[in-house]
């Protein structure tokens, strides 16, 4: 080879090599407009896309799991006013979610609507008891009337049923209702729940704004590994049951100031104004609660990585591939001068009655599935682009070396011969 032809092949090499790098460059903006372009387009909701398909399919299950208190000691609480000592029993596993959505319309301004039918079929497999199991639990319609009506009123009704402040029923029975002698209506934590619908609800389709598919500003807590997927973590923050007093917010959930001493207890919603009836709504155990409820029940032992609400949802497509939904439901009683039955309670007290955990996590084949549709085509998309810019940028580097010490040594030998 002479020394014309190997300079002009290492000025070739120079080139292509600074070419094949840029085209690796290029590829990261044009590649990542075509990962963008492709989860915009499977992320609407209509008919054939990725997003669509998964939210119709009930094929994921989700369960809703329940641990119900059992009071010990409820003759020490009627005739001494001592803290009730509670027992969590469960969980009481049911399949929630496996009915597909109906009556799903898609409408003019880029919403769809649909009505969500609700039903559970108990778990024995998943459960530590049956639907039979007999729990000691508060009255529900004593709590109700002590809250609602006036007390020498609740009090005629609670001594003509010969009510009294808690009452012995079945896991069954407490979630989904029984008829209640008080009242003479079907009370139930739950009640109405199977063979009912939920909603109906409109929901943006997101194809006039992706963005408007799904959208979560905050309590961002970290990346976590979820069957080879890495997702970001979200979590309900304590100050989201915050006091009013620490965090303003929350001051619409003050509707009692002797109950919340002054808006002080923190751990708690209010929804009487909502349901109508005296729920309290708190994560398990009172977690991020105020010492005060804590101090009004004996047996709660709050776990951050049992009792709190977590949402785990992939970067890229927007996808909730697991959440914890974690919610306890505890309802009021307190001192009475009316109430017979009540006349030996000290102080208010918020009892828990039972705590649910509502969870669902994407199965092996729709993680393996997910792994290869994005995952493993993002990797070789990735792959692909370093390996032009590395590869570019070698052949550039070693041809332009090269293309140096020819050049270098030409000079060299013409100086040589001149002399």
């Amino acid at each position: 080879m002479t020394c014309c032809d190997l300079k002009c092949g290492l000025i070739t090499g120079t080139v292509l090599g600074a070419l094949i790098a840029l085209l690796g460059v290029i590829l990261i903006p044009v590649g990542n407009m075509f990962i963008e372009n492709t989860v915009h387009t499977e992320t609407v909701l209509e008919n054939g896309t990725l997003a669509f398909d998964t939210w119709t399919s009930v094929d994921t299950p989700m369960y809703r799991q329940f641990w119900l208190f059992d009071v010990q000691n409820p003759d020490e609480v009627l005739s001494q006013g001592a803290k009730p000592v509670l027992v969590q029993k469960g969980p009481y596993t049911y399949r929630t979610r496996f009915i597909p959505k109906t009556n799903i319309t898609f409408n003019d301004n880029f919403t769809l609507s649909f009505v969500l039918p609700v039903g559970a079929i108990f778990e024995p497999s998943m459960s530590v008891g049956t639907e039979e199991d007999i729990f000691t639990s508060l009255n529900l319609a004593v709590a109700g009337v002590y809250s609602l009506l006036d007390h020498r009123l609740a009090n005629l009704l609670i001594q003509r049923s010969n009510s009294t402040l808690f009452q012995s029923r079945t896991v069954k029975e407490l979630l989904w209702g029984y008829k209640d002698p008080m009242l003479g209506s079907t009370l139930g934590v739950f009640y109405p729940y199977n063979d009912t619908i939920d909603g109906p609800y409109t929901v943006f389709t997101g194809k006039d704004d992706i963005n408007k598919v799904a959208t979560i500003e905050r309590w961002y807590e970290g990346t976590v590994d979820l069957k080879g997927i890495d997702v970001y973590r979200y979590m309900l923050p304590p100050e989201a049951l915050a006091s009013p007093v620490e965090n303003p917010d929350n001051q619409c959930y003050c509707t009692d100031p002797v109950i919340t001493r002054n808006c002080t207890t923190a751990g708690l919603l209010d929804l009487t104004a909502c349901r109508g009836t005296p729920v309290f709504l708190s994560l398990p155990h009172f977690l991020y609660g105020s010492n005060d409820l804590h101090q009004g029940v004996i047996g709660l032992n709050p776990n951050f990585d049992e009792h709190s609400i977590f949402l785990d949802v992939e970067p890229i497509t927007g996808f909730t591939l697991r959440f914890a939904k974690r919610l306890q439901v505890n309802m009021l009683y307190g001192p009475s001068d009316s109430i017979v039955i009540l006349n030996k309670i000290k102080d208010y007290t918020v009892f828990p009655i039972l705590w649910v955990n509502e969870t669902a996590v994407l199965d092996d084949e729709t993680a393996d599935m997910f792994k290869k549709e994005l995952i493993a085509r993002m990797d070789l998309l990735e792959g692909i682009q370093i390996g032009l810019i590395v590869g570019g940028l070698v052949l550039f580097a070693s041809c332009l070396i090269g293309l140096i010490v020819v050049c270098t040594k030409r000079s060299n030998n013409k100086k040589n011969l001149h002399c």
